[in-house]
């Protein structure tokens, strides 16, 4: 069963088992506008939570992507790197960014469920 779970800074999260499907949210989307360019983290790093895994370039802004929890990089979203309008049309799905080895799950418990994350945007 997948679990997902919200960041303040508007990343989601999809637990499966020790391993997270991280992306930003569908707020984060319309905030940013048309998305022109991801830069994915590299498979293999090393992330700390709270430190930068990856960039979203859009027509408004640049924006860094934040590690949720902390972890190994096991798999970039290379559909997303080439063609990063994804973001725009499927933000919660097809657009997800990087699979995280989740290191230590007790940094689970500080995130959001989908009805907190929706107060926090509200």
């Amino acid at each position: 069963m997948t679990t997902t779970l919200y960041t303040s800074d508007h990343e989601w999260l999809a637990i499966d088992g020790d391993t997270a499907t991280v992306g930003i949210t569908d707020y984060a989307q319309q905030q940013l506008g048309d998305v022109v360019f991801v830069e994915l983290p590299k498979v293999g790093r090393s992330l700390k939570k709270a430190e930068a895994a990856a960039v979203v370039e859009s027509v408004k802004a640049a924006s860094d992507v934040y590690a949720p929890i902390t972890g190994e990089v096991l798999e970039t979203n290379e559909a997303l790197a080439a063609e990063p309008a994804l973001i725009n049309s499927d933000a919660q799905g097809a657009a997800w960014f990087f699979k995280i080895k989740i290191a230590n799950k007790s940094e689970l418990g500080g995130l959001m469920d989908e009805a907190a994350y929706k107060a926090h945007t509200a």
